[in-house]
């Protein structure tokens, strides 16, 4: 019986081994999944088994990430890193994980994300970003990330998206984005655009609200009107549409957009549309349909009118040539008979 346990923990042993699951975490082979979830860890475990798939570390203690803490399991699916003290991600963070489809990086401290930090990610289907602090999206996301279905960035501290981006993101269906200080003036025309392109593909998103400008706090994006916006300047609410991800890159390099912008200071005068009402324009245009229906309606009528009176000149006319043709054949018959009655006459002189 000794034997027999001696053999089980030499089993045990060299499985361990060989599978090296990392100390207080859970392993399991099928799925091939390990579990380190609240256990305390300041860092990722470097005896990760290398055909993982599936880890879950949210609940720890990970301020930083070091960047070779995946390159011994390329085979990752799922990736949980929520609920930690994370600040900041090296640009080779997740390099080695081609198979990645779910990443999880909510709860976290990120101010910032490194513009090819998701570069290597082409499997991708889900990222969540939410419950963190960061001020822009890099705008490389969609040119690898292609086939995310689920991106969720709410409860941030974003002002904008550039439109070039999610334009790139052909196959989202949901975006959540609630609970950021959204600045919904003229260079915000362009998201309002796509979100409502987005929800009529049949998209899911929760709320955009608006934080500024003080106009329009509290008022949720989709529900201002367009006549808000015609103060515009061409160049910010059209031809900015398109190169809007030239103007967020120099924001981007900067990494000081989110915190500097948060009572709409620092923005360009001519991105603010002017905040006086347009009810003017709308009584102007109900004037000029009134006013247009009532001279289409007195043409009608003169028209109406000139038909009746020419029906009736013609209709008069024709009688009245009729009636001069009967005189006219009637007057020859007239004057033969009044000879024939005067010869009795004559001679009946001596």
């Amino acid at each position: 019986m000794q034997g027999v346990l001696v053999l089980v923990l030499s089993v045990m042993s060299i499985t361990h081994a060989v599978w090296g699951c990392p100390e207080l975490c859970q392993c399991h082979t099928s799925p091939k999944m390990v579990d380190c979830r609240n256990r305390g860890f300041v860092e990722i475990p470097h005896n990760l088994p290398a055909d993982t798939q599936v880890l879950y570390m949210q609940d720890n203690l990970f301020r930083a990430i070091n960047r070779t803490s995946f390159i011994k399991t390329p085979w990752l699916k799922i990736l949980d890193l929520s609920n930690n003290s994370l600040s900041s991600l090296p640009p080779n963070t997740f390099h080695e994980l081609h198979h990645l489809q779910i990443l999880n990086l909510s709860r976290n401290l990120l101010p910032y994300l490194e513009s090819k930090l998701f570069t290597p990610l082409t499997d991708l289907r889900e990222l969540d970003l939410s419950y963190n602090s960061i001020g822009n999206l890099p705008e490389s996301l969609g040119n690898f990330s292609r086939n995310l279905t689920f991106i969720g960035v709410s409860h941030n501290q974003l002002q904008r998206i550039d439109r070039y981006l999610l334009d790139s993101l052909s196959n989202l269906n949901i975006f959540l984005v609630k609970d950021n200080p959204w600045q919904c003036n003229c260079h915000l025309i362009g998201l309002k655009l796509w979100l409502e392109s987005f929800l009529y593909r049949g998209g899911v998103i929760d709320e955009m609200v608006c934080a500024e400008p003080e106009n329009r706090k509290g008022k949720h994006l989709l529900k201002i009107p367009y006549e808000v916006y015609g103060t515009c300047s061409p160049t910010t609410a059209h031809v900015h549409l398109p190169s809007v991800h030239h103007h967020n890159q120099d924001h981007r390099t900067t990494g000081k957009y989110a915190h500097h912008n948060d009572h709409g200071e620092g923005m360009h005068s001519d991105c603010e549309p002017k905040p006086k009402p347009r009810p003017a324009s709308l009584r102007h245009a109900i004037a000029t349909v009134v006013i247009t229906g009532v001279v289409c309606g007195i043409v009608c009528l003169m028209m109406l009118a000139a038909a009746v009176y020419g029906c009736a000149y013609a209709a008069i006319t024709a009688k009245y040539h009729r009636e001069l043709k009967d005189v006219e054949r009637l007057a020859p018959a007239a004057e033969q008979g009044s000879a024939e009655e005067k010869e009795p006459l004559d001679c009946t002189l001596p």
